[in-house]
């Protein structure tokens, strides 16, 4: 949680950054959102990028982000999947639940041009 205003500071201001989801009043973030009802544990990151490559960019290749991210087993439970992909139109800002609809079907049916992993989508595009 120390690690998370510096890592979503650095975010906003990446090459192909526009939008990510946060909560309510004076929060930076999107821990408080209540993304599965009853279960608080559960934490939705949610953000809108440019294109696949800025988003890889940044999720493996800036350093603090990476940090963090390879530490992630210390704070999260396991979850597969835990990263959805997918194309969204222009000025359009996805819903958690459009998220959680994304994630559910990459979990169903795996990884398609309707939703994606980073792996699939080096390996297709």
């Amino acid at each position: 949680m120390d690690a998370l205003d510096h890592v979503n500071a650095q975010a906003d201001v990446a090459d192909g950054f526009i939008w990510r989801l946060v909560g309510e009043g004076d929060a930076n973030d999107a821990t408080a959102i209540e993304a599965v009802a009853g279960d608080a544990d559960f934490i939705v990151n949610l953000s809108v990028w440019r294109d696949v490559p800025s988003l890889e960019a940044f999720a493996y290749r800036q350093v603090d982000h990476r940090a963090v991210l390879a530490r992630r087993g210390e704070w999260f439970e396991p979850m597969e999947p835990s990263l959805a992909l997918w194309e969204v139109p222009e000025g359009h800002i996805p819903s958690v639940a459009e998220a959680l609809d994304k994630l559910a079907q990459l979990g169903r049916e795996g990884p398609s041009a309707a939703v994606f992993t980073f792996k699939w989508w080096r390996e297709n595009r």
